[in-house]
C-alpha cells in the first residue's frame, strides 16, 4: 500500500480563516540551503531542480528495495531573515534566507539519500545536487493557518500571525517560519493555490 503522509500527519492539514495551534513531531527531510528572492535568484531554481530528483529517486529505490512506496511529498520551504519585518510590513525579499526541503519517511537513513544522490548524478548531475543535506526538524509547538491565493498575498496573513494571533498565546516566535505548497504552482492558477503557513512558538 501507497502511503500519503499528506494524510498520515495531522499537521500537514490546516484551516483558511483559522490559527491553529498544532504540536508537530520531529520530522526528516532533504533539503537545500539559499538565500534571496525565490522569483530571482538562479540559487533557488537550482535548488529546485537537485530536489526533487533526489525525492523521486528515494522513492523508487525504497519501492524496489525496501517493499515500502510513498507518494513524494511536495515542497516545503523555511524563511527567515535578520528582521522578519521583512515579510511583512517592511517586505523586500532580497534580505530572505531559505531552506528548501522535501519530506522523507523515518526509514530512509544517509546511504539511502546518499545512492539516490548518485543515481541523479549518472542521468543529469544538476547544478545543486551536492548541497543536498539531510535533517530533522523538531518544531514542536507551532501557529499555523492555510493561505489559498497568490504567494504574494501572504504578508498581511503573516503580520497577523506574528503581530497579533501569537502573543495574545502569550508566547513568543522561536524557529524559522516554514511553508508548505500543497499546490503545484506550475500547474494551478495563482488565485487557487494552497499553502500551509506555520511558525513555531514558545512552549
Amino acid at each position: 500500500m501507497k502511503i500519503d503522509f499528506k494524510k498520515t500527519i495531522p499537521t500537514y492539514s490546516a484551516r483558511q480563516g483559522r490559527f491553529d495551534v498544532v504540536e508537530v513531531p520531529p520530522l526528516q527531510y532533504i533539503a537545500i540551503d539559499g538565500s534571496g528572492d525565490p522569483n530571482t535568484a538562479p540559487e533557488y531554481r537550482e535548488a529546485l531542480q537537485a530536489l526533487f530528483p533526489v525525492a523521486y529517486a528515494i522513492k523508487f529505490a525504497s519501492k524496489n528495495e525496501l517493499g515500502r512506496d510513498y507518494v513524494v511529498m511536495p515542497l516545503e520551504a523555511l524563511w527567515w531573515a535578520p528582521n522578519m519585518n521583512s515579510f511583512t510590513t517592511a517586505r523586500d525579499k532580497a534580505q530572505w534566507k531559505w531552506t528548501a526541503m522535501s519530506l522523507i519517511p523515518d526509514w530512509i537513513d544517509d546511504e539511502k539519500v546518499s545512492a539516490a544522490q548518485d543515481s541523479v548524478e549518472r542521468t543529469g548531475n544538476p547544478v545543486g545536487l551536492r548541497r543536498i543535506r539531510t535533517m530533522t526538524l523538531d518544531e514542536g509547538r507551532c501557529v499555523q493557518t492555510l493561505h489559498v491565493g497568490p504567494y504574494d498575498d501572504e504578508a498581511a496573513i503573516l503580520a497577523t500571525m506574528h503581530d497579533d494571533v501569537i502573543p495574545r498565546t502569550g508566547a513568543s516566535m522561536t524557529g524559522k517560519h516554514h511553508e508548505i505548497y500543497l499546490s503545484d504552482a506550475r500547474r494551478v492558477e495563482p488565485s487557487r493555490l494552497r499553502t500551509i503557513l506555520r511558525q513555531p512558538i514558545s512552549p
